[in-house]
């Protein structure tokens, strides 16, 4: 049996498009326990997901694609949580990109696809 080869690029992960992902949809798609996430949210300021009404956690697809990059640099790298704290706080390392016209131009897409599926309810109703 050949093993997959881990994917080092946090894009290259199949995220599936969604506005949130719960605590055990990250788990899944970033291999990571949910116990381990939330332990992260605790040593890393930069990750804070949002909570619902209920106190559950929602992330979103930046939030994810930080925790595959933790990931790589913790486990394949093997920086220590101090390292990768370092890494993500100096801003000409900063994994995240900054806003621009590439973000602005998937929000848009975002809110086309949004706005498509409120046509699409409303003539079902």
């Amino acid at each position: 049996m050949i093993k997959p080869r881990e994917r080092k690029n946090p894009e290259k992960h199949n995220i599936p498009e969604k506005l949130f992902y719960k605590i055990g949809e990250v788990g899944r798609i970033t291999g990571i326990e949910p116990y381990v996430l939330r332990y992260w949210e605790s040593e890393f300021p930069f990750l804070r997901p949002r909570k619902s009404s209920s106190g559950q956690r929602l992330y979103i697809k930046k939030d994810i694609e930080s925790i595959l990059e933790i990931k790589r640099l913790l486990y394949k790298e093997r920086y220590t949580i101090e390292g990768v704290k370092k890494r993500f706080s100096e801003p000409h390392l900063r994994l995240v990109k900054p806003e621009g016209e590439d973000s602005k131009v998937r929000l848009e897409e975002t809110i086309s696809r949004i706005k498509a599926r409120l046509r699409n309810i409303i003539k079902q109703l």
